[in-house]
C-alpha cells in the first residue's frame, strides 16, 4: 500500500502526459482545418513563385 501512495504522488510522468495531450490537440486542429491550411499554403507558394520570377 505504501508503494501505491508513492506512485500516486510521483509526478515524473506528468510532463510526458502534457506533451501527448498538446500533440493530440494540435493534430485534431490540423485535421479539422485541413482544407483551410492546404489552401493557405498553396496561396503562399503561388505568391512566392510568381514574385520570385520578377527578381
Amino acid at each position: 500500500m505504501c508503494c501505491f501512495k508513492q506512485f500516486l504522488k510521483d509526478e515524473d510522468g506528468v510532463g510526458v502526459v502534457e506533451i501527448i495531450l498538446i500533440l493530440v490537440v494540435l493534430i485534431g486542429l490540423v485535421i479539422i482545418f485541413k482544407n483551410q491550411l492546404t489552401s493557405l499554403v498553396k496561396t503562399i507558394f503561388n505568391k512566392i513563385s510568381s514574385q520570385s520570377s520578377t527578381i
